[in-house]
């Protein structure tokens, strides 16, 4: 309705401005034609004049006069001989008039405009001219406007009786092509309205929309399946949580009830409390893990970007695990060096997680190699191992949040299944990603992947 509105003032405005363009175009053409008509008038008189032998023949040629006004009822004539005052010929509106035009400076061939006394508007032209003799007379020639005064009122009725249809149909057609135009927008409110928990999954249809709202729609379907991606991630995340957490939750309060219902030994209940702090430690690194993750896909901590050496990092942290690796009876070597800008806190713990794994799953006796190395325009870290490897059923899902390969022996070493989605987290911050490549009883290969630092800013 506002577009409609907006569109009648519009419609106002212009046609507002055309009409009275039109307005004083026409009555400037009038004007035109109503000069051109005297001045034709003028000629042919002066051209009768001149085949007139003298003044006293003109009152035998008034035929002559005549003929110049057939058809001509708005025309009007006057001759007079200014050497005898005498009035040759006229017209009675010519007589009416000749005050007005007497009044006037005498400039010959000029053209007058004046309202009479009816309120009619005339337009005259006088001057001089000769008949054979060479004798001047004065002429007067007037032409009543009525005809073009009728004229331009019947245009002016005209329109004050077609504008306001005219804006009726313009403010109509607007409301209609609007209506018609925005009619696509519904099937958005209805999306709108229809989307809940349950029904994240509807999108917008794009057949039928017009080319203005399909991108619009796409992004729209896009955002949507952001959302439902993540809800149905929450959701998950949220099921892989009480799970997880029931397990250790479920220990300690057995363990408790077991040792509350009988008399115990200080001994026995010692030994409870330290079986208790073993599970509270691993609920604590579960929650710690936790919330590392979800502040690392919020982006809720900003980096604190430097240019840092991968292979000084991960030869630190070799150093670091070398007591773990002994004990599990395997080495890690290190070779390369590359640099990157990254955060060194978070790149640190995404090396740990990754060596941590591979000392943890590597054959005794086996050398776990880091290598560090630049290409074309990313920076590797790569960490390969030999040991039992993973199942191509399970590699694509080694990086998803609680997923083990093998539960029990994860738990066993302590581990809360979010070390590798730590991992893929830290790299998705960086702009990077991680991949792993395994095969069953062979190698077992995980890669960092970062963007390369541009030469200038090395």
């Amino acid at each position: 309705m506002r577009i409609a509105l907006a569109s009648a003032l519009f419609g106002l405005v212009v046609v507002g401005g055309a009409i009275v363009v039109g307005y004083v175009a026409l009555s400037q053409q009038l004007d035109a034609r109503s000069s051109a008509e005297l001045r034709g008038k003028r000629d042919l008189l002066l051209h009768v004049l001149s085949e007139i032998p003298s003044p006293a023949a003109i009152r035998d040629n008034r035929h002559r006069f005549g003929d110049l006004l057939i058809g001509h009822d708005e025309l009007h004539l006057m001759l007079i001989d200014p050497a005898a005052g005498t009035t040759l010929a006229f017209s009675e509106t010519a007589r009416l008039s000749l005050a007005a035009l007497e009044s006037t400076p005498d400039d010959a061939n000029s053209m007058l405009s004046w309202t009479a006394l009816a309120g009619s508007r005339l337009n005259a032209i006088r001057g001089m001219g000769r008949v054979a003799n060479g004798q001047s007379i004065r002429y007067y020639i007037s032409l009543d406007r009525r005809h073009d005064s009728r004229l331009l009122a019947g245009f002016i009725n005209a329109t004050l009786i077609g504008l306001p249809l005219l804006l009726i149909v313009i403010a109509l057609g607007a409301w209609l092509i609007a209506r018609t135009s925005l009619a696509p927008l519904r099937r958005f409110h209805r999306l709108a309205a229809s989307i809940g928990a349950q029904t994240l999954s509807q999108r917008v249809s794009t057949a039928g929309l017009p080319a203005e709202l399909v991108d619009l729609a796409n992004e729209l379907n896009a955002m949507l399946e952001r959302i439902d991606t993540g809800y149905r991630r929450l959701q998950e995340f949220s099921g892989d949580l009480a799970h997880e957490m029931r397990t250790p939750v479920a220990t300690l309060l057995g363990r408790t009830q077991v040792a509350l219902s009988h008399t115990r030994t200080v001994a026995d209940l010692q030994q409870v409390l330290e079986g208790n702090v073993d599970e509270l430690e691993r609920l604590s690194r579960l929650i710690s893990d936790m919330l590392f993750i979800a502040r690392a896909d919020g982006q809720e901590n900003p980096m604190q970007l430097e240019t840092i050496d991968l292979g000084y990092e991960a030869s630190k942290i070799a150093d670091y695990l070398s007591l773990v690796a002994e004990d599990r009876g395997v080495s890690v070597e290190v070779a390369g060096t590359a640099p990157v800008s990254a955060d060194r806190n978070l790149v640190e713990r995404a090396i740990t997680n990754l060596v941590s794994n591979a000392i943890r799953h590597a054959r005794a006796g086996s050398v776990i190699h880091v290598s560090v190395k630049c290409e074309a325009e990313r920076t590797l870290l790569v960490v390969t191992n030999l040991g039992e490897g993973i199942a191509r059923a399970h590699l694509e899902r080694v990086f998803d949040r609680f997923y083990r390969v093998d539960s029990g022996r994860a738990r066993t070493d302590g581990g809360t299944g979010l070390g590798l989605a730590i991992v893929r987290s830290i790299m998705t911050a960086h702009g990077g990603h991680v991949t792993a490549q395994s095969e069953p009883g062979g190698e077992t290969i995980f890669k960092l992947e970062f963007p390369s630092i541009p030469t200038d800013a090395a």
